[in-house]
């Protein structure tokens, strides 16, 4: 097949979220999904845009990359295409070829699922297996516990307090207002929801946001963070209950989640929510 590579733009992002929906299924292991350009969008969609690389056959879109930062790409492949030599080879190609405009030169790192053939060929031409990932997984078939949080749907008018969290949790001092604004004016944030937890004294505590791909499959928690004054009190394992029991009234299959393997913490707070922790995915690298 003849594999075309494709920067979208901001009128092809679209077509690179709803092929990231299709791809979303309980029998696949996590991989890049539409929640992750959800939330990229608060970049604004152009910045997202030039962010993105598709790759199709036949006037199909195949594989999707986003660029998580410059020397570091996120990506995943239709399921049916995930062991094709073809795709896998016109990949290491791109991958390596700089003037391609995808990965510079040098120390790069790459986010593939588990299962992809293109793993094995980056191995052969010399790439190395780099951090470990735990993915984990709420099966949402039976109702969710109760959180033991006040619980908020994030708006305008709320999105002060939404906000304040992520930048405490995160020291992340450029998520204000106006940021999220933006997310949520995004096509994708249709299918999501911020949720903020309250505590008995009516301090925001805790916040998530949730990204459904549709009824019937997997959603994604991106990102769950605690305000900083108030850890250690099991805040994130209620907001992530939270966040799975949102995802079951948005008719979602599964609350997925991943996190560095070297986290305890963060493993051990999904895991007292009810998220079970499946095969760990090691990303790749090329060190020059």
């Amino acid at each position: 097949m003849t594999i075309v590579l494709n920067e979208p733009g901001v009128e092809g992002l679209t077509g690179a979220v709803h092929a990231l929906r299709a791809w979303q299924d309980d029998r696949t292991p996590l991989q890049l999904h539409p929640g992750d350009l959800g939330w990229a969008w608060a970049l604004g969609a152009e910045r997202l845009a030039a962010a993105v690389r598709t790759w199709s056959a036949d006037g199909r879109i195949i594989a999707v990359g986003y660029l998580d930062a410059p020397d570091l790409l996120r990506l995943t492949t239709a399921p049916d295409v995930r062991q094709d030599e073809d795709l896998a080879r016109q990949l290491l190609a791109d991958l390596d070829a700089p003037e391609r405009g995808i990965l510079p030169s040098g120390k790069v790192g790459l986010e593939i699922p588990n299962g992809a053939l293109l793993r094995e060929v980056l191995l052969e031409a010399g790439w190395n297996l780099d951090e470990p990932w735990t993915p984990l997984r709420h099966d949402l078939s039976e109702p969710v516990k109760e959180s033991g949080l006040r619980i908020e749907v994030a708006g305008p008018e709320t999105a002060g307090a939404r906000t304040a969290v992520h930048r405490s949790a995160f020291g992340s001092p450029r998520f204000t207002e106006e940021v999220w604004l933006v997310l949520a004016a995004g096509p994708v944030y249709a299918d999501a929801r911020c949720l903020i937890g309250y505590d008995d004294q009516d301090n925001a505590v805790a916040a998530v946001t949730v990204w459904s791909a549709g009824p019937g499959k997997p959603g994604l928690l991106e990102p769950m963070g605690v305000h900083a004054d108030h850890r250690g009190r099991g805040h994130g394992t209620a907001i992530s209950v939270a966040a799975a029991a949102a995802l079951r009234e948005m008719g979602a299959s599964s609350a997925l989640v991943c996190t560095p393997s070297s986290n305890a913490a963060a493993v051990a707070t999904y895991r007292a929510a009810g998220y079970e922790p499946s095969s760990e995915r090691l990303d790749v690298s090329r060190a020059a």
